[in-house]
């Protein structure tokens, strides 16, 4: 019996729906070189599927190496404001949704909070498509029972507030910014460098900008005080962060186009950030060292 007929059973009526659902949904997965790590919870966010400063392959390698119960996407997962003005989506932008359509196809529950990039997925709040829900805020419980507020966090960003066209400005800017950091590092990989993230160095010490932060961690924290909850699960600012602020566990899950950044739980409640470019970094040095060691011996080996 397939997996499709487990889940499903065999009457006429079940089996219509069944040949709906894509064949490669039940696909095995290929066999990686690293073993998955089974956790309780994984929030990522900030994505920009549709712009060339997305790290599709990062995601992917990171998604491929994880088992979770649920799946948060916290906001900007497609750039509906790239998009707008440009049509841009290549092969792995669709590997990734077709990535988490199988997670949720397999048992994996998948909540989409809708972000300002995203925000044409807001009036389909409550839906549920592929097996992915679309939310504009969610309640999380911790393994430990705490209550974190999940939301993407652009209600809290002034700029996209009220100055709807700073915003937009902003974004161009910014834009500018991933593509030099997109060369930037089309340059370090021609001199076998890991990844770096000049946009995010740059921004972190820019004085405005990581007092922008500060500010936009504090009215975060502040809003889900008054929500009687014990935290908050943000993105928007692609700064990936944990900190207690007053009563108040502060967590950002950072973004896929500067820092490859997500937060998991595992299953005590505890919940840490992946720093998923430093590991893939690594682990490319360890296979570099290891390779390296091989060569040494058999080089010895033939001068013996």
């Amino acid at each position: 019996m397939t997996r499709r007929e487990q889940a499903w059973g065999t009457s006429p009526a079940v089996n219509e729906i069944a040949k709906s659902i894509p064949a490669w949904l039940d696909l095995p997965e290929p066999r990686g070189f690293r073993p998955k790590r089974k956790v309780r919870t994984v929030w990522v966010s900030d994505i920009h599927l549709g712009t060339r400063g997305c790290n599709a392959d990062m995601l992917l390698d990171f998604l491929a190496s994880i088992e979770c119960e649920t799946l948060y996407l916290v906001g900007d997962i497609v750039d509906g404001w790239r998009l707008s003005r440009g049509w841009y989506w290549p092969d792995a932008h669709n590997e990734v949704v077709r990535r988490v359509l199988k997670m949720a196809h397999r048992g994996t529950r998948v909540v989409l909070i809708a972000g300002n990039h995203d925000e044409m997925l807001r009036p389909y709040a409550g839906m549920s498509f592929g097996g992915v829900e679309i939310a504009l805020e969610a309640i999380h419980e911790t393994a430990d029972g705490r209550r974190l507020l999940v939301t993407h966090g652009d209600k809290f960003d002034g700029v996209v507030l009220y100055a709807r066209w700073l915003a937009f400005l902003g974004d161009q800017a910014y834009a500018f910014l991933l593509r030099a950091n997109r060369w930037f590092n089309k340059v370090r990989r021609w001199f076998k460098l890991p990844y770096w993230s000049l946009s995010a160095y740059l921004k972190k010490r820019v004085k405005n900008a990581v007092q922008f932060v500060w500010a936009f961690e504090e009215a975060v924290a502040h809003a889900a005080r008054d929500m009687d909850v014990d935290g908050v699960v943000c993105g928007h600012i692609h700064c990936a962060e944990i900190r207690q602020i007053g009563e108040v566990t502060y967590y950002n899950d950072g973004d896929w186009v500067e820092s490859c950044t997500a937060l998991v739980e595992d299953h005590a409640g505890e919940i840490s950030i992946i720093d998923w470019a430093a590991i893939c970094f690594e682990e490319a040095t360890a296979r570099t060292a290891k390779a390296a060691t091989a060569d040494r011996a058999q080089v010895a080996k033939e001068d013996a």
